[in-house]
């Protein structure tokens, strides 16, 4: 994708006008699609589970391609293609998964794979899909790359056990590919990003996000959520964070913008949440209280995005916002404390 060139944004000095522009904003950032939820099991062409998280990307043909994660009534998860001319009904979808797990050739699968995120590499002049494999030792990072969501070339597990939220950035930093991901260490779930001349040999593992601490909202665990989407001001990335409580976790969505060139540099981070469980098919499901995009698109205007999520792993919902009121939010909700602060 091209940088988004955007307009200048004039702070508003009356502190009451710029309270209530925090107010309206983190109430309108994101508009839920009236038809939600798009995709549910009842939609599917075989017998499944559940339908959610899923990688989206826009195709060639002008088709809108979701990459949905489908669990299967074993609660092992697959991955399944459904295409549609608006990105919002009429889906043709794969009679048959469209990217099984392959136990035999790649045992890190024997659980499942999950969870894809879509990057077209122009360099390459194919899509990359960040995945989940999951077995025994836990779920870790996997790769493959495709031209047509037909046939794909498997890279294997790229990243081992515990780790997971992957991406590829869509150009090489320094030189080098550049991938997000989520491992759990003994420094607690935070954001990393690492790096590889080959997208085989991985290195310079860097943190660019940690968890909070103490009653935030992402406190403890945080993870990528779709692709970060480069921008003028930089690339500007939706994570989750999950709120811990006495009746369960919930995950919620919030804002960051890293450095262009060096993107382990945060320059903004929400200091609240921007998007969070609401409708009835988020607030209950599979694992109640989950939204979670995996992937987004952007529009001809180079501002819409079409927002795609797993509604309480269970199915899959749309909501639409700005790129323009995204970032002009980062600016008036940002600055509490240091990016990477507690």
């Amino acid at each position: 994708m091209n940088t988004i060139l955007l307009p200048a944004v004039t702070p508003d000095s009356n502190a009451n006008e710029q309270h209530d522009f925090k107010m309206r904003a983190q109430d309108s950032l994101f508009a839920r699609h009236p038809g939600n939820p798009i995709l549910s099991r009842k939609d599917w062409p075989y017998p499944v589970n559940s339908v959610f998280n899923a990688g989206a990307v826009v195709l060639d043909d002008g088709d809108t391609l979701l990459l949905c994660r489908v669990e299967d009534r074993r609660g092992l998860s697959h991955l399944c293609a459904a295409r549609s001319a608006n990105g919002i009904d009429g889906w043709r979808i794969d009679p048959q998964p469209t990217l099984m797990a392959n136990p035999r050739e790649y045992p890190e699968e024997i659980w499942g794979i999950e969870d894809p995120r879509i990057t077209y590499v122009p360099e390459l002049k194919q899509y990359a899909v960040a995945y989940t494999s999951y077995a025994r030792g836990g779920p870790g990072v996997s790769l493959a790359l495709t031209t047509d969501f037909r046939s794909f070339e498997r890279y294997g597990v790229i990243m081992p056990p515990e780790d997971k939220d992957a991406a590829l950035l869509p150009r090489r930093i320094g030189g080098l590919w550049a991938l997000i991901h989520r491992p759990v260490t003994t420094l607690g779930a935070h954001m990393w990003i690492s790096y590889s001349p080959d997208l085989r040999h991985w290195g310079s593992h860097r943190i660019m996000l940690e968890a909070r601490r103490g009653g935030w909202w992402d406190a403890n665990k945080i993870g990528l959520c779709s692709p970060p989407i480069e921008t003028a001001k930089g690339w500007l990335t939706i994570y989750h964070g999950v709120r811990h409580t006495a009746s369960g976790s919930i995950y919620r969505l919030g804002l960051a913008l890293f450095d262009l060139d060096k993107p382990d540099l945060c320059l903004q981070r929400g200091d609240s949440w921007m998007f969070g469980p609401e409708a009835p098919y988020e607030r209950g499901g599979d694992v109640n209280d989950v939204v979670f995009p995996c992937g987004q698109t952007i529009g001809v205007d180079e501002d819409t995005i079409h927002l795609y999520y797993g509604a309480g792993d269970s199915c899959m919902a749309m909501a639409a916002g700005s790129i323009r009121h995204l970032l002009s939010w980062l600016d008036a909700n940002s600055g509490a404390e240091d990016a990477n602060g507690s």
